[in-house]
């Protein structure tokens, strides 16, 4: 995505188009599904001066203002997406901690609907699949066969 799309989107959610939060967004945009220290470290040899707590700053500025998604997989630091507004779900490697997208086999929010909502109203189910990622099923079956 180039640079005038990201100030634009910025400026649509009511945030300052900043060098940091365009570097950000550009970083994820490159490299999803990543976290923080990640995010810090691509953005260093363009900001030379930044720090882990602008970093922070500025994802939360971005997720809260609806441009990220942050998804905390059980046994993970927080990890931010590009991909929002729709209603899809994730697969981590058990092996390895790899996070990819997948979509939605209902296509709508919810697509799941408790036994018992206890008086809630449900309009998103997050869901997290866990298993084994080609790359890890293949080092598992080489381990096997030595």
């Amino acid at each position: 995505m180039d640079t005038a799309r990201l100030e634009s989107a910025l400026r649509g959610a009511g945030l300052k188009a900043t060098r940091g939060r365009v570097a950000v967004l550009e970083a994820l945009t490159d490299h999803p599904h990543v976290d923080a220290e990640t995010v810090f470290r691509t953005l260093i040899p363009a900001l030379p001066g930044t720090s882990i707590q602008n970093v922070h700053n500025v994802l939360g500025d971005l997720t809260a203002a609806g441009l990220l998604r942050r998804i905390e997989p059980a046994g993970s630091p927080a990890l931010y997406e590009r991909r929002i507004g729709d209603n899809h779900h994730h697969v981590v490697c058990t092996g390895c901690g790899a996070v990819a997208d997948i979509d939605c086999a209902v296509g709508h929010a919810p697509c799941l609907h408790p036994s018992d909502a206890g008086g809630f109203v449900i309009d998103t189910a997050e869901v997290t699949f866990w298993g084994l990622c080609p790359s890890c099923q293949e080092r598992a079956t080489r381990a096997q066969q030595s």
